[in-house]
């Protein structure tokens, strides 16, 4: 395998970070590039940004001269991790300048002709990606990975796609690395819930049906299922809980359900891709799991891990789910994303 070199839309800031961290030591893509805005354009990066993660800025990373967000000198695989306030435009602009976009920004998820990709859920999107460069006579192209909560929600219904959801009400008590840095403000965090993420039960409920959808006459069709999702922020630094309520048309037994969560498995592991985790979802038996602090950081943070799989007194089963929002539901599902283009033969 060739290593293929990459840059980082954004580098300087939160997201661009985990990016930078996701990178370190990976066996494919080297990172060589760095975007940001023309404040930090010219310093290197060690001298535009200040390190806001755990441990010590890579030092190779720090010695990457800052670009302006321009694909000039950028190499074909750029990875977005700009703010939805900036990123339409330039991603757009890289896209059609021939490279290939791996988006973490909201911006184009929900176009019919983007890919909003988890890789072990509908890879098969992918073929959108022909029909987007026809429709805006791109040489390039944008794929992008969900919002950080969804991601966490599609991977534990994917297994459960086989029995036909009808129905799914999700409530969600997200961490507040989420919120990017500053972030929340430690009054209005500490102790308490915030019962609002501006736009983020729209983005969970859309983005489930494209995911869990189909590909039909060049543009995705969302699954036929009605999603209501309830989200809240909460005192936890990393790691996104979700508990869901689903109704099948099928009517399977717990014993069912919770086989096809254990069996499951994905396009990413059958190729061994380096980002993949062993197993995708990971059914967890205890009565009190999964717990972001004790399990969403396992499998270097790619795994979803879902429990306390039981009957619903309303609709069929209900059940808790937990993944890594800054990892699974950023940045690692990001270059994931770009490791399924790599083995279709995308970056060719």
């Amino acid at each position: 395998m060739r290593t293929i070199e990459v840059g980082i839309l954004g580098g300087t800031g939160m997201v661009g970070q985990h990016f930078i961290r996701f990178l370190q030591g990976h066996p494919w893509f080297k990172l060589t590039w760095l975007g940001a805005s023309d404040r930090s354009a010219g310093k290197k990066l060690k001298d535009a940004a200040g390190w806001r993660l755990e441990g010590e800025m890579p030092a190779a990373a720090g010695e990457i001269v800052v670009s302006d967000s321009k694909p000039r000198n950028a190499p074909r695989l750029v990875f977005s991790a700009m703010d939805a306030s900036v990123a339409t435009e330039i991603e757009r602009e890289f896209a059609a300048a021939g490279h290939i976009v791996v988006s973490n920004s909201r911006n184009h998820r929900m176009e019919p002709d983007v890919p909003l990709i988890v890789p072990e859920v509908n890879p098969s999107h992918l073929s959108l990606l022909p029909v987007q460069q026809r429709n805006r006579h791109w040489s390039g192209m944008i794929v992008t990975n969900p919002n950080c909560s969804t991601v966490v929600l599609t991977m534990a219904l994917a297994p459960l796609v086989q029995f036909g959801i009808e129905r799914v009400i999700a409530a969600t008590m997200q961490a507040v690395s989420g919120a990017g840095y500053p972030g929340v403000a430690s009054m209005d965090i500490v102790a308490n819930v915030i019962p609002f993420i501006g736009s983020e039960e729209e983005k969970m409920q859309q983005e489930t049906q494209k995911i869990l959808g189909s590909v039909e006459n060049g543009q995705a069709a969302p699954l036929k299922a009605r999603v209501s999702a309830h989200c809240h922020r909460v005192p936890i630094v990393d790691g996104h809980t979700v508990t869901a309520s689903v109704e099948f048309s099928s009517r399977p037994g717990i014993e069912d359900v919770q086989s096809a969560i254990e069996s499951f498995c994905g396009v990413p592991q059958q190729r061994d891709l380096p980002s993949a985790p062993r197993k995708p979802v990971i059914y967890m038996r205890e009565q009190d799991r999964p717990q972001p602090r004790r399990d969403a950081g396992r499998e270097n943070g790619m795994a979803v891990f879902v429990g306390r799989l039981r009957e619903c007194p309303v609709l069929n089963v209900k059940f808790v789910a937990c993944g890594h929002n800054t990892i699974r539901g950023a940045a690692g599902a990001a270059v994931l994303n770009a490791e399924l283009m790599v083995s279709e033969g995308l970056l060719d």
